[in-house]
């Protein structure tokens, strides 16, 4: 823990908060099956709202990354790496006990028996964001901001191809699943899409890490430009345009597609993702009111902490039996489904939400950042 001496950049805060106040929301429906589109991920194909939330953190991450470039060049080249891949690692395991927490099944007589390691998930989103952390890191360590444009570009293209030559677009035949059923195995794969097929899997975490240096460079940008003028809005607004223009023209022969982590859907998200960064300096830093996002910038100073809070919670809440449900569905029947099936599910995931706030408000009440 560290106290909060250091100015911190607000907006950064402000959006990292907006996007774990959504994915909080959108993981924790009171009915998933009473849920509204839009909060809902694109079955294959295609793109909704909610699919911009984990390229987001990316993007964040990158943004971040920005700041603490400037720290390297007062350290040696083996402290630098080792920190990275310290914390790396932390995050990793941190995202693959949470799939194996809390190590112990129900049996049909009530005891408990340990849930084996065997057929444990080991991709998921904190692994995905462990692991394209190290790379980009790396990357940005040891390259110029145009060479990292030039390897970014490598990156979506070869993936690019990699897919279009080793299997194809569907569910059943793409090369991701193909890789990970090499390396992870089928017993270690997410279940939920009808076959074991892995959204976060370690094919596509290659193009995950230029969400990463999109977020990067554009915190470079910022670190160098004066805030005050309309340059340091007007450039990733206009790169944002063109951004989303490239990724909704590469959808045509290569699907924009989350679960894929396609090379459109990265170009695309990126482009929403400066768009939204932009509008957020500009409602803090440039009218004559600023708007203060206090709620989103306290969900921002603990990020990570507060994502794993949210997931171990609701993890524990459908492990918990009450009679013959969980503790999940209890409370959802007992005191929000009264409110219809689709406003009762998303007034639970929002009173969800607002318990993961309250404990950030404590934290940030206390000027205690929790960091890896």
């Amino acid at each position: 823990m560290e106290k909060l001496s250091v100015k911190r950049f607000k907006a950064l805060d402000i959006f990292r908060g907006m996007t774990i106040c959504l994915m909080i929301v959108v993981n924790t429906p009171g009915d998933y099956d009473a849920t509204f589109s839009l909060l809902l991920h694109a079955n294959w194909h295609g793109f909704t709202p909610t699919d911009l939330v984990f390229p987001s953190f990316l993007f964040a991450v990158g943004n971040a990354l920005a700041f603490v470039k400037s720290k390297w060049s007062n350290q040696e080249a083996s402290q630098v790496f080792l920190k990275i891949i310290k914390r790396a690692t932390i995050i990793f395991l941190l995202g693959y006990t949470m799939y194996w927490f809390p190590f112990f099944d129900w049996t049909a007589s009530g005891d408990f028996v340990f849930r084996s390691i065997s057929e444990t998930r080991i991709m998921g989103v904190l692994q995905r964001i462990a692991l394209s952390y190290l790379m980009a890191s790396v990357m940005i360590y040891y390259l110029k901001p145009r060479q990292l444009v030039y390897s970014s570009i490598i990156l979506l293209l070869g993936f690019w191809l990699v897919m279009g030559v080793f299997g194809d677009y569907t569910l059943p035949g793409n090369a991701v699943l193909i890789l990970d059923k090499i390396v992870l195995g089928s017993s270690h794969l997410y279940l939920g899409d009808g076959i074991p097929f892995d959204p976060e899997g370690l094919l596509s975490t290659f193009p995950s890490i230029v969400n990463i240096i999109g977020g990067y460079l554009l915190g470079l940008f910022l670190i160098k430009v004066d805030l005050s003028s309309y340059r340091a809005l007007a450039l990733p607004l206009l790169v944002g345009v063109a951004f989303i223009f490239t990724g909704f023209l590469w959808d045509f022969v290569f699907p924009i597609n989350k679960k894929l982590w396609t090379s459109s859907f990265v170009v695309y998200t990126i482009g929403l993702d400066l768009i939204v960064f932009s509008f957020i300096l500009y409602l803090t830093d440039f009218i004559k009111k600023p708007l203060k996002f206090k709620f989103f910038e306290t969900f921002g100073v603990n990020p990570l902490f507060i994502y794993l809070l949210s997931e171990y919670l609701a993890i524990l809440l459908w492990w918990i039996p009450v009679g013959n449900v969980k503790l999940y569905t209890y409370i959802y029947q007992h005191f929000f489904s009264f409110m219809g099936p689709y406003l009762g599910s998303l007034i639970f995931a929002l009173a969800f939400m607002m318990v993961n706030w309250s404990v950030a408000k404590w934290l940030e009440n206390r000027k205690i950042i929790i960091k890896v």
